[in-house]
């Protein structure tokens, strides 16, 4: 469940928006992770808000699930 609101955090933002595309393309978090050629952790950990990941990830995440940079964002 998102615990995002407009005034919560990017990180923790786009970290919920990464775990819920990734779950609704059906991915775990393992296998998304090998598909993007990252150690789980790292993964769980962006998706946690802990981390501040690149525009290069970014990019990697959005061709691992098959979506736009513009759906990455959406709702941002």
């Amino acid at each position: 469940m998102p615990r995002t609101g407009p005034n919560e955090d990017i990180l923790v933002r786009f970290g919920d928006r990464l775990r819920a595309l990734r779950r609704n393309a059906g991915f775990s978090q393992e296998r998304f992770a090998v598909e993007c050629n990252l150690d789980r952790s790292y993964v769980g950990a962006i998706e946690r808000g802990e981390r501040n990941v690149s525009l290069r990830y970014v990019d990697k995440f959005a061709k691992a699930l098959d979506v736009s940079l513009s759906v990455m964002f959406e709702g941002l």
